[in-house]
């Protein structure tokens, strides 16, 4: 494994190799311990990518940004019924995009093993008023970020959030970022430990960055395990913190999601 961990790292270690590439890509991806594969939330193209990639690679574990561990606990036998396992899980009460263009991921996974990586809102709150590491050891938790990466990471939160929420806000809302991106990072690791791997990781785009997100925590805490990330965004990209990206158009009718916030001025 460790020659392996080396050649990947080799493959995608400089901002030369990573790479925009076109969906076909999926169709015959390295062969690696944990795949990455990046999305925006209520983008229908993207989840079909992360289907036709699971199917490629077939998975012995699929990670979940999404679930709870409990409500994998929940999940029917028969995935195909994205109706039936909505009601199950409780997927739309929770907030998050139509079931339905989540289907055809589960239906490509076929027995891969289901693992549950989402952080109670317990845990994110205290992860707001009192850090990562109080919340969960390892991964560089305890270790602060350095001031680029805060200043950097502050700023797209707040953007992320319209501009609406106070700026001073955003430290505490990077520390939960920090405890999602672990949180994620240990299912994958455990899934490797527990099935043998290979195993995928379905998340969105901002916690599959190699620099700071889901591939960086993995390497802190399991070195000889390889990693690919691989982004989707929306419109043109010239650089972006994957190994490969992805580019797509945006969803059509969905408008501007800033509308109705407040802003907050810079």
């Amino acid at each position: 494994m460790m020659i392996r961990a080396a050649l990947i790292a080799l493959a995608f270690a400089t901002p030369a190799a990573a790479r925009e590439v076109g969906a076909e890509v999926l169709d015959s991806l390295p062969q690696v311990d944990i795949t990455v594969l990046g999305e925006v939330h209520d983008n229908p193209e993207h989840h079909a990518n992360q289907a036709r990639a699971i199917a490629a690679i077939e998975p012995a574990a699929v990670v979940f940004e999404m679930l709870l561990p409990e409500q994998v606990k929940r999940l029917p036998a028969d995935r195909r019924d994205a109706a039936a396992v909505d009601a199950a899980i409780g997927w739309t009460a929770r907030g998050w995009p139509d079931f339905a263009i989540y289907q055809p991921i589960f239906t490509a996974a076929g027995k891969a093993r289901i693992y549950g990586a989402d952080v109670p809102q317990a845990d994110l709150a205290r992860a707001v008023r009192k850090g990562a590491a109080s919340v969960m050891q390892g991964f560089g938790l305890a270790e602060p970020l350095d001031a680029e990466q805060q200043k950097q990471r502050e700023t797209e939160l707040w953007a992320a959030h319209c501009f609406a929420l106070p700026k001073g806000a955003m430290a505490g809302m990077v520390e939960a970022q920090r405890l999602r991106d672990a949180s994620l990072a240990r299912a994958a690791i455990r899934a490797v430990r527990e099935t043998g791997g290979p195993v995928v990781v379905i998340t969105g785009a901002e916690h599959a960055r190699r620099d700071w997100g889901v591939p960086a925590l993995i390497n802190i805490a399991a070195p000889a395990l390889t990693v690919l990330s691989v982004g989707q965004v929306e419109g043109a990209a010239e650089e972006e913190p994957f190994d490969l990206w992805i580019s797509t158009e945006g969803v059509r009718g969905r408008g501007d999601p800033c509308e109705g916030f407040g802003a907050t001025a810079g």
